[in-house]
């Protein structure tokens, strides 16, 4: 079989790293096509994964008239590396994989999350096969649509999956019992960030300069904005790839994005995620606090104040390593079930039926 995977950001890579490594050495020909944008390609390249560049995406300020430009001339390139590939079937998510699964008159699956913007399920939406997401995503897709009890993270961070590495510490040069919290600041460049606004520039220095009197602060600037010289802070500099193992580490991750918070709360760290602009309900982050592994705030100094009192808790860690191993590893391996729908070509149809089990038409969950 011949499989085409559409990959434009890094989570995008790691929600597909582990299936295209299993499909390969399955005998399967996978292509990934992407974007150079922040690091994808590191990853794609870290992970050794078979990779052609589609164009490219700069991490500014994000425009709807910007994306039209933008996405211009890579349709073009999506297109031809799509027909030259010729696959039997297509994974992605919203217009760029419609238009290479259409174009090749190839099935495609989408593996979708809780995104607030309706842009990518309305254009992708009528193209598509498989529809596959979290069963907490609150849209029905129509027929094609089916649910898992997991995240899309799930690919990944499984506990059947994910194995930490043992020496990120010595990566970061901090002493096996120095405690450590990363910052990660948003770039709010995609589409669906458009006019919103996370942490203001002095609540940036406020919460290092707050959270470094109790712990070695690590920042992840996705914009690269922040001027860390004369902050108490640590830019946090390793390779791309080996940030969950970090996260694992850490003793608290405080965010202003959605990817990482629900990473490190699968990874059973603390995760508070601040809304700043965003008032968008996404079922995700309601399953997790309902777990209680995740945390979100729609005030800075809440957010700032509970990060303190975490941090001051000896016993947190214990906790949430509790409540993880109490909800994480009931949830679906998604790794195992994009694996067995590639297979399919995409046909839920065609899929055994302990793999049928783990699927529940959306249209009968609402």
């Amino acid at each position: 079989m011949r499989i085409l995977v559409l990959a434009n950001t890094p989570a995008h890579v790691h929600l597909y790293r582990h299936a295209v490594d299993r499909l390969e050495r399955a005998g399967h020909d996978v292509l990934v096509l992407t974007r150079e944008y922040a690091c994808t390609i590191d990853l794609l390249e870290y992970f050794e994964l078979p990779y052609r560049v589609y164009g490219d995406h700069r991490t500014e300020g994000y425009s709807k008239l910007g994306f039209a430009r933008e996405v211009g001339g890579q349709f073009l390139t999506i297109g031809l590396e799509a027909l030259r590939f010729d696959p039997d079937v297509v994974f992605g998510r919203g217009p760029y994989a419609a238009y290479a699964g259409t174009l090749s008159r190839t099935p495609i699956v989408l593996v979708l999350d809780d995104e607030p913007g309706d842009f990518n399920h309305t254009v992708s939406q009528p193209f598509a096969d498989c529809i596959l997401s979290p069963a907490v995503t609150r849209r029905d897709l129509g027929d094609a649509h089916y649910t898992f009890d997991g995240f899309k993270e799930c690919a990944y961070l499984h506990p059947d999956v994910f194995e930490p590495t043992t020496d990120v510490r010595t990566y970061l040069d901090v002493d096996p019992d120095e405690p450590y919290v990363l910052v990660r600041f948003n770039a709010l460049d995609a589409l669906h960030d458009a006019d919103l606004e996370g942490f203001r520039p002095d609540q940036r220095r406020d919460l290092i300069e707050r959270l470094s009197e109790v712990a070695t602060v690590f920042v992840s600037d996705e914009g690269d904005e922040l001027d860390l010289r004369e902050l108490p802070a640590r830019p946090y500099d390793l390779h791309p790839a080996l940030i969950h193992n970090a996260m694992a580490d850490a003793e608290l991750l405080v965010a202003d994005t959605g990817t990482m918070a629900t990473e490190a709360a699968l990874l059973g760290t603390p995760a508070f995620r601040y809304r700043g602009t965003d008032d968008h309900e996404y079922g995700e982050f309601q399953a997790l606090e309902r777990a209680g592994l995740a945390e979100q705030f729609d005030s800075y100094e809440a957010v700032r104040d509970r990060s303190l009192e975490v941090l001051a808790d000896d016993e947190i860690a214990e906790r949430w390593e509790q409540r993880r191993q109490e909800y994480v590893g009931d949830l679906v391996n998604l790794t195992d079930l994009l694996v067995d729908v590639a297979e399919s070509r995409g046909t839920v149809e065609r899929l055994d039926r302990s793999t049928k089990q783990v699927l529940q038409p959306r249209s009968r969950t609402i």
